[in-house]
């Protein structure tokens, strides 16, 4: 990718059925150039060349549209959103939608607030904490029709942060970049538990690439019982089996 352009990430974008307004194109190299200014002094990414940011960040994030229309006026919330992948590369692709970045990190998220600045976006919002905490009864709960992440964990413990915030009828999609055959069926009754059900996958790779994509979808079909999420750490430690 070492000759990888702007144009080419227009081309990506359309590759997945996105057509990308100048102002738009504007926003997302704004959004590099500061990822890469803060990258300095803080950990945000691994990556930071220009052609892998536009392509394993941006266009990876905004390869939801495969699996989810994001045309709508939908509320989606971002679980352990990072430097801001998958929910604010969306942001800015689908500005209709309304968008929640959660991050247990306060230096993340002074990150993302100052990119929204930047950016002049609205119709977004931060919140710094944990998913145990904010998925309670009278934060967060129920109040999303999506809820994303990209997170590394497996899809038991994914499942529990991030299903309490989706509206009963709502989706949960966890992006993974391998094949989760043994994950997901370790995970069936976890997600059965947690009031869902797995509803399939869509696997592709990413545009003029080798690389490998997975958009896993988990709908909310009843309520989550009120015990869930645990306290803070055991999701992670013990998963539901």
């Amino acid at each position: 990718m070492a000759d990888y352009n702007t144009e080419q990430f227009e081309k990506d974008c359309k590759a997945l059925g996105v057509t990308l307004s100048d102002e738009q194109i504007q926003q997302f190299l704004k959004y590099y150039e500061m990822l890469v200014e803060w990258n300095e002094v803080m950990n945000l990414t691994a990556i930071t060349e220009y052609d892998e940011v536009m392509k394993k960040h941006f266009v990876d994030s905004i390869s939801l549209c495969k699996a989810y229309d994001v045309t709508q006026n939908k509320t989606v919330i971002d679980v352990g959103t990072g430097a801001g992948f998958p929910g604010l590369a969306l942001k800015i692709a689908f500005p209709d939608l309304q968008v929640t970045l959660l991050d247990s990190l306060n230096k993340r998220i002074n990150f993302l607030n100052e990119v929204i600045a930047a950016l002049g976006l609205t119709g977004v919002e931060t919140i710094h904490g944990r998913a145990e905490d904010f998925a309670k009864p009278g934060k967060c709960r129920g109040k999303y029709d999506l809820c994303v992440s990209r997170a590394v964990a497996n899809l038991s413990t994914l499942s529990e942060y991030c299903l309490p915030f989706v509206k009963v009828g709502g989706k949960f999609i966890s992006y993974k970049s391998e094949k989760i055959t043994e994950e997901m069926n370790a995970a069936k009754h976890a997600v059965k538990i947690l009031g869902g059900k797995m509803d399939g996958q869509v696997e592709f790779t990413l545009p003029d690439s080798d690389i490998y994509r997975n958009l896993f979808i988990i709908t909310k079909e009843k309520s989550t019982p009120a015990k869930y999420p645990r306290k803070a750490g055991l999701p992670s430690k013990e998963p539901l089996s």
